[in-house]
Order: C-alpha cells, then structure tokens, then sequence
C-alpha cells in the first residue's frame, strides 16, 4: 500500500529542507511513500529550495490562499491508499509516522496532549482545549486534540469530506464532517515541539474564532 503524505508550505525556509529530509528517511512500516509538497505562494525562498528537490510531487499556488486550500489541491493528486498531512516548521516529527501507522484501523489522530511534553503558547493551548471541548460536546466525544496537524486518513474518507475551508479552520472542518458521518477517530501521542513566533509561527488568535464559527457551520 502507499501513503500519500501532504505538506502545505508558506514561507518556511528556515525549516523546509530539514522538514522534507525527515519525511524521507522516516519510517512507514511497509508502506510505499508519495510526497506531495504544495507551495501557497510562498514569497521567501521556499519555492526556489523545493524545485532543487528530488522525489517530491510539487505544486504551486498563483496566489496565497491557506493550509487548507493546500491539502484540496494536493489531493486531487494523491494516488496513494492513505493520506497524511504534515506541517513543513519541524513543530510535529516524521519519527513518529510509525506510531500512527501501527494500528492502523480508519482515520487516526496524533494528538499533542495526550502524555503531553512541551505545550506552547497557554493561549493556544486553551483554545484548542476548547475548541476539542465544543466539538466532543456537539457530537458526546472524548477527544484531545482537534487541532493536531497529523491526521491519517484512508484516501476515499478525506476525499468524500468534500472539503471547502481555505486557511486553518480546516482542522475544525475536518474533524465535524468526519464525525458528522460517524467516523470513529483514534488517537495516539505523539511527540510535538512548539515553535515561537519570531521563529515563524502563523497561526493566530483570529484563526480560533474562524474554527469556531466552522464549528458551528458543519455540525
């Protein structure tokens, strides 16, 4: 079987050529591995250091349009039986493929807090908190992290999602509509390392209340 690994990239020079060395040599038991990098229009130097790779599929926006849009274009060209998004800022480790991939059994989430060790920023911590809340509220679920960025998916699940969101708030969208279908989702720890905002962290407050109101869009 292949998996099909996703990685949305927006100005990540600093971390995007370690990034894509870890995916290559990280273990995916006996997995066949397709990497499919979608550059958003990055305008540092991304771009430039991906066409110098080999062995990746690359994809470019003309226009910057979010993590979200990233992972609809790449999967209109994934040809493998699972799909795994991966961020390109080194926050989350390809080591721990092998952990999701070991029981494999339908969609599986990494999640930051279970066994957590490094937090990062208490307000993002506290609204993700909360977002997972709401979300096992709506649907009477015990989930830990909606929000985590490792998500494992059989390809025909992640394609029947039908998937609109274009920036972060796809997390939120993800996880409604698959548990909308009553798709059970595992959940395994995994190692994460939170980075700073100088060091490029995107993610803002505003993007919260985007999930939030995606939330209540796809229940």
């Amino acid at each position: 079987m292949k998996l099909s690994i996703i990685i949305p990239v927006f100005n990540e020079e600093k971390t995007l050529e370690r990034a894509i060395k870890k995916v290559f040599k990280a273990s995916i038991l006996d997995f066949e591995k397709e990497i499919i990098v979608v550059d958003d229009k990055s305008t540092d130097k991304s771009l430039e250091i991906l066409k110098k790779i080999k062995g990746i599929k690359l994809l470019e926006h003309k226009k910057n349009f979010g993590k979200g849009k990233a992972i609809q274009t790449a999967l209109k060209c994934v040809t493998g039986d699972y799909i795994l998004i991966q961020d390109a800022d080194l926050e989350y480790d390809p080591n721990d493929y092998s952990i999701l991939l070991k029981d494999l059994n339908g969609v599986v989430y990494g999640s930051r807090n279970i066994n957590p060790e490094n937090r990062g920023y208490f307000i993002f911590v506290l609204g993700v908190r909360f977002l997972t809340s709401f979300i096992n509220l709506i649907f009477n679920k015990k989930l830990t992290d909606s929000y985590t960025c490792y998500k494992l998916f059989p390809v025909d699940v992640l394609k029947s999602l039908n998937l609109k969101s274009s920036g972060f708030e796809i997390e939120a969208e993800i996880t409604v509509k698959l548990l909308k279908k009553k798709i059970n989702i595992k959940e395994v720890p995994i190692h994460y390392y939170p980075r700073k905002f100088k060091q490029g962290k995107k993610i803002k407050i505003k993007d919260g209340l985007k999930g939030f109101f995606t939330i209540l869009k796809y229940m």
